[in-house]
C-alpha cells in the first residue's frame, strides 16, 4: 500500500551548508504559493543560510485529493512525516505554520517533539471549546466560510474543505495542545485579523511560557510585516546553532 505523502512545490537552499532547515506549512482554500513573497525576502533579500521547503497539503495544489481522504490530522501528520522523510533533512528542524497549517505543525511537534527545534506560528485560529460552542462566534466563522467562497464558491463545497475545518481548524483539542507544547514557539499575529479569535492569543501565551507572542499590523495573511519579523527569529536561530 503506497504511504501519503505532500507534493514538494519548494526545496532550495540559501548555501550548500545550511544551518537549518525550514518547512512551511499554509492554510486552508490555499497553497504553498502562501509563502512565495516571504521566500522571495528570505532567500534573496535577506539570504537566510537554511534550506526552505514548502509543501501542498492533502487536498491542495498538486498533492493528493480525492474522495477516500478524510483529511484530518491522522492523513495529513502521516503524509507531512513521510514528506519529511523523503526529503533526508540533516539539520535542525524548523517548522513554520500559517492559519490551519499551525494546528499541524503544532500537532505534528507534539508528538514528535525531538524531531522538531522551533515552531513558528503564523496567525494560527486559536478557538477553545467555549467558542465553539458559542453561536455568536460560529457567526465569525460563517463570515470567514463566505469570504473564501466569494473568491471561488467551488471550495467550500470541497470535501477537503468542509473535513478540513471540522477536523482541525475548529477540533476541540486544539486550544490544549498549545498549552501543553513544550518546544519553543513563536506566535505571530496580525491585530486587525478578524479570523483567529486573537483574545485568545494572550491567554494561551500566559499559560505557556514555551510560546512568545507577536503582534503585528494587518489582517490574516503572510504579510510583509510577519515574514521580516519571521526572518528575523530565523537568524536568531541561526546564531545560537552556530
Amino acid at each position: 500500500m503506497n504511504r501519503l505523502a505532500l507534493f514538494k512545490n519548494h526545496d532550495y537552499s540559501v548555501t550548500k551548508t545550511p544551518a537549518i532547515t525550514v518547512v512551511l506549512i499554509h492554510g486552508i482554500a490555499s497553497d504553498s504559493s502562501t509563502f512565495n513573497h516571504a521566500l522571495n525576502y528570505l532567500e534573496n533579500e535577506k539570504k537566510i543560510n537554511a534550506r526552505f521547503i514548502t509543501y501542498d497539503l492533502l487536498g491542495a495544489g498538486k498533492s493528493q485529493k480525492n474522495d477516500d481522504l478524510e483529511y484530518n490530522y491522522d492523513e495529513q501528520l502521516e503524509a507531512l512525516d513521510y514528506s519529511l522523510e523523503l526529503a533526508e533533512i540533516k539539520t535542525p528542524l524548523i517548522l513554520v505554520g500559517h492559519s490551519l497549517g499551525t494546528f499541524i505543525v503544532t500537532r505534528y511537534a507534539s508528538e514528535n517533539p525531538k524531531k522538531v527545534n522551533r515552531l513558528i506560528l503564523v496567525s494560527p485560529p486559536v478557538y477553545t471549546k467555549e467558542d465553539l460552542k458559542n453561536p455568536a462566534f460560529m457567526a465569525g466563522i460563517k463570515v470567514f466560510e463566505d469570504a473564501v467562497s466569494v473568491k471561488d464558491p467551488s471550495i467550500v463545497k470541497e470535501k477537503s474543505f468542509k473535513n478540513s475545518m471540522q477536523n482541525i481548524v475548529m477540533n476541540k483539542d486544539n486550544y490544549d495542545t498549545l498549552l501543553n507544547i513544550s518546544i519553543p514557539t513563536d506566535m505571530i499575529y496580525g491585530v486587525l485579523d478578524k479570523f483567529i479569535a486573537t483574545y485568545n492569543l494572550p491567554r494561551v501565551a500566559k499559560a505557556n511560557r514555551c510560546i512568545n507572542l507577536i503582534g503585528t499590523p494587518g489582517h490574516h495573511g503572510v504579510s510583509r510585516e510577519k515574514y521580516f519579523k519571521l526572518g528575523e527569529i530565523l537568524e536568531k536561530e541561526i546564531n545560537e546553532t552556530i
